[in-house]
This record gives C-alpha cells, structure tokens and sequence, in this order.
C-alpha cells in the first residue's frame, strides 16, 4: 500500500485516493503493534485470524446451504468453497475455534493499549474514515466546488495530497516496524541497529516537516 501512495502521490496529486489507502495503512499499522503486544500464547493471533475469517465461514454456510437445497453444487460455489476451504486451512484453526473467537477490540482500544492518545483514533481512524465511507465532509474536501452564489459543482482531477500525509503515515509505518522489530528479534544487540535506523528516518522526516510546516503552531487568535 505505501508503495501504490508513492506512486499516486510523488507529483502531489490524487489526494482523494491518497487519503483512502492511507486510512488503510493507517488501521494495518494499529493492528501490526497491538499484534506485536502478544503475550507470547499466540492469542491475539488467533483472535486476529479468526476476526478476518469470520465472514468467509458464513459464506461458506450459505452456499452449503443453497446447494443442499439445490441437491449439486454449481462451478462457481465449487470454486468458493475450494478458495474458502484453503484460507481455513492455512490459519490452523477450526470452524469451530473461527465461530467461537472472542472479537477484536475496536482500534480505539487498540490504540490505547499501545500507548497512543485518542486523538490519533480520531484523525486517522474517525476522520480518514470520510474518505473511505464518501461523507458529506469527504465529497466537500475532494469532490464539490462550492462557488459564491451557493451553487455546488463536480471538481476536476485536481486534488492534492496533503502535506501531512506525507508525515503521519510514513511515522506510523515507522512505528510499527519498530514494533515488529523488537517482537520478532529477541536479541537486544541484534535489533539495534535496525531500530536506530527507524529512529533516525523518524528524526529525518520530523525535521522536515517543521520546515513545510512553519507558522502551524503559532497563536492567531484568543479562545
């Protein structure tokens, strides 16, 4: 997905799409940390597994379903259930440990046991919702022009990927990537330098955006 934003976004454009896939990265990095929290039983795995199998087993029960009622099974079912068959067998889990799994906690709760403020839930995840969901502040900021006369109008191809999403989204991959490092790489010495890295390019970018950003945090006004 960063790779797809770079693309989209090298030349600043395409800031409607921009903002959809970064709401994707955004969620994939939340759960890669809460993920890298495990206890080391491989619950919060399951439980990930599960949750994203969930909706292929009722699927799969529907059209179990149709073609017990059908008395044969069409091409394209045999293809589902085949497709379907595969992904519950390669998580090593069952029907029944799928059905029974105890849900995710929402991304809210998942931010706040790694350490994040709310507010970052709600930027990335309440706000960066607009754009997946095509709300009324969505269609505003990247679809309708709105002239004087109170009259809106179809946008061109004209929107621009904001600054800070050149910022936020790579610090969070950062993040997660250190989380990740430190899961996977017991050895203190051994990840080091990859963690050093990461916090050197977090510096980096950090450093540039108080340039691009100057005058953001200066007062304009009394509350």
């Amino acid at each position: 997905m960063m790779l797809s934003n770079i693309s989209l976004s090298h030349e600043g454009r395409f800031g409607e799409t921009t903002a959809i896939v970064d709401r994707c990265i955004f969620e994939s990095c939340v759960k890669v940390s809460w993920l890298c929290k495990d206890q080391g039983n491989g619950e919060r795995f399951a439980r990930y597994i599960a949750d994203g199998l969930q909706s292929e087993l009722e699927l799969m029960q529907s059209i179990d379903r149709a073609v017990s009622s059908r008395g044969g099974v069409l091409a394209i079912e045999k293809r589902m259930l085949d497709s379907i068959g595969t992904h519950i067998r390669r998580s090593g889990l069952t029907e029944t440990e799928i059905s029974d799994a105890r849900k995710l906690p929402s991304l809210a709760a998942m931010l706040e046991e790694i350490g994040q403020d709310r507010l970052l839930y709600v930027v990335g995840q309440r706000l960066g919702s607009h754009h997946v969901h095509g709300t009324w502040s969505s269609l505003l900021l990247h679809y309708l022009d709105h002239d004087d006369s109170g009259l809106f109008r179809p946008r061109g191809h004209d929107c621009s990927t904001h600054v800070n999403q050149y910022m936020l989204v790579p610090l969070l991959v950062l993040n997660a990537m250190t989380s990740f490092v430190e899961f996977v790489i017991a050895d203190e010495d051994d990840r080091l330098p990859l963690v050093q890295l990461f916090d050197s390019i977090r510096e980096e970018l950090e450093r540039i955006f108080k340039v691009v950003s100057a005058g953001d945090d200066d007062l304009v006004g009394e509350a």
